[in-house]
């Protein structure tokens, strides 16, 4: 069974969008499916058909008692054949109060433990998470292995969505897992030469990171959502159905151990090591386009003192080639002071340059 959250702190970027819409493509394909609506506002509760008022028992029954894990099942509502949804509701957002006495491990893994009761009832999960990182954002984090962010094609989102991948992996090393982290391109315009000039610096970002895919704007999918149900069992010819089609065709064909397969498979790595000085930073993380730019993603930290400075070394195995990175220095997005070499970006501000031969 695989898990995936859909996670982006900005609102309206297509995360419910995103996830009830390819719920439904992955059922068409015959997969048996289940949507986590993690969201208080129950937006993909209401888009797969399921009025919230009317439940008797939502997640919050679920995750507010560790003896009700294995209610899960129980309050799945199907929506059509094989396609369920864990429904939500404005009680859920006590939840983080209820816990709030409760240890960091015992609460953020209340969601993993219900989902490990199903794992032989759905072959994918699909968990909408709510616009903010707060507990219901952690317990989707801790159940997953895999992300997906939906980056709407603006300026702004490109600029936020470096901070969610540091939180991203600040929020994995505090609950000590590691997950595989996406980027899908959603409210795309191909009219506008803005969004295509977003869109291609997207893509030389993330590289590939990025999902081939491109949801494109359709106001088919509003229309979808209102009459309750995915948009390829509403306008099976519609852009939204052929967007999201496609994507889950990628999501099928590359799981989580293919990809590490395929990392695992990189040609004469090298150990490269960087170091940065500093002696007033508390925290320094590197990130690049080595580790999806997910901050110390897969990089072994060490902490010395030379002299007066605090050293951080950063060392990591890498293929022969060209590499793009920066440095993240207590929560701040720089450079590398110590390399002259460097690359404008097309967003703002510029990223260092590390060439492994």
């Amino acid at each position: 069974m695989r898990v995936i959250a859909i996670v982006n702190q900005k609102g309206g970027c297509g995360k419910t969008t995103t996830t009830t819409n390819l719920a439904g493509c992955l059922n068409a394909d015959g997969a048996r499916v289940l949507v986590v609506d993690m969201d208080p506002q129950a937006h993909a509760t209401l888009a797969l058909g399921v009025d919230p008022e009317t439940v008797e028992e939502n997640l919050y029954e679920v995750l507010s008692d560790p003896a009700s894990a294995a209610r899960l099942i129980d309050v799945c509502i199907e929506s059509r054949e094989h396609l369920f949804v864990a429904p939500s509701g404005i009680v859920l957002s006590a939840l983080e109060q209820k816990l709030s006495a409760e240890p960091v491990e015992s609460r953020t893994d209340r969601l993993a433990r219900a989902l490990e009761t199903v794992t032989e009832f759905f072959d994918y999960v699909l968990i909408d998470c709510p616009p903010n990182v707060g507990l219901l954002t952690f317990n989707a984090l801790r159940a997953a292995r895999e992300v997906i962010v939906p980056l709407e094609m603006s300026y702004f989102a490109i600029h936020g969505v470096q901070k969610l991948l540091e939180t991203i992996a600040l929020l994995s090393e505090r609950i000590g897992h590691e997950v595989e982290v996406r980027i899908l391109p959603t409210l795309y315009d191909g009219r506008t030469r803005y969004a295509r000039e977003t869109l291609s610096e997207v893509r030389e970002m993330f590289k590939d990171l990025c999902f081939d895919t491109v949801i494109r704007q359709n106001v088919k999918l509003r229309e979808a959502a209102r009459r309750g149900t995915p948009i390829n069992f509403f306008a099976r010819t519609a852009n939204g159905t052929l967007d999201y089609s496609a994507l889950a065709v990628e999501v099928e064909a590359t799981p989580p151990a293919l990809e590490a397969e395929s990392r695992d498979s990189v040609v004469d790595p090298r150990e490269v090591v960087v170091r940065f000085r500093d002696e007033r930073a508390s925290d320094v993380r590197i990130a690049g386009d080595f580790n999806g730019w997910v901050p110390d993603k897969g990089v072994r930290s060490l902490i010395e003192a030379e002299g007066g400075d605090r050293v951080w070394t950063k060392i990591l195995q890498l293929a022969p080639g060209r590499y793009e990175y920066r440095y993240v220095v207590d929560g701040e997005w720089r450079e590398d002071p110590d390399n002259p070499e460097v690359e404008t970006t097309a967003v703002g501000g510029r990223n260092s340059v590390l060439v492994v031969r």
